[in-house]
């Protein structure tokens, strides 16, 4: 404490000590440092051979939102099996959010079902899956996009992540490797702040996307 004194850091009364106007400003800058920490100190060794060059300074600086996140490890037969939290989850939200860089055969099954639920469906897709969609699975989008539930838009460049989806329940994001390798592993997080955090990466993306009316 005496150190802290010295350092115009507290302030000392009789029996008592608090915080001066240095320590405040200090403590107030500490508090979303150490969240910060606390996700980041979670898996040290994925944060840190993982690309995050594609946040946007803002939301990097506001990391801390994913907090009790975990990075899942899907066993060799299930790499490619879309995570059973997001199928679950999904159809009961009000809204699902969902950007991806590949195309998966459950898509338009996963797609539908939540439509069928009443399901706000947005998604984002790059220029390489959208010509998947239009050359080999036409007919499925095309009866997606009849519907007013279904926001699906195209973005233009590379958006450097694998991708990424939320709803009212869990957000999930996939990194790539910081030597731009795919990578199995993926991100889960099951808070409201999680939520917002990825529904606000979804429109950071949104606003540079062109919104795709008919395949």
């Amino acid at each position: 404490m005496k150190v802290l004194e010295e350092h115009y850091l507290v302030d000392h009364y009789d029996d008592t000590y608090e915080l001066t106007h240095i320590g405040e400003l200090i403590v107030d800058e500490m508090a979303p440092l150490l969240s910060t920490l606390e996700v980041l100190d979670h898996d040290i060794d994925y944060w840190g051979t993982h690309n995050l060059n594609f946040i946007p300074p803002h939301l990097l600086q506001r990391i801390d939102k994913l907090r009790k996140s975990r990075v899942i490890t899907p066993p060799f037969a299930d790499i490619y099996k879309l995570n059973d939290e997001i199928l679950e989850t999904s159809p009961i939200s009000k809204s699902h959010y969902g950007v991806v860089t590949f195309y998966h055969p459950l898509f338009p099954v996963f797609l539908s079902n939540m439509i069928s639920h009443n399901v706000n469906v947005y998604l984002i897709v790059p220029q390489p899956v959208l010509d998947v969609f239009r050359t080999e699975h036409s007919t499925q989008f095309e009866k997606l996009m009849q519907s007013e539930l279904f926001h699906f838009s195209v973005y233009p460049g590379n958006l450097g992540f694998v991708g990424l989806a939320c709803n009212d329940y869990y957000f999930m994001i996939r990194l790539l490797k910081s030597n731009g390798e795919y990578d199995t592993k993926y991100i889960l997080c099951n808070n409201k702040e999680a939520f917002e955090w990825g529904k606000e990466l979804f429109e950071y993306y949104l606003k540079d996307s062109t919104r795709i009316i008919e395949i």
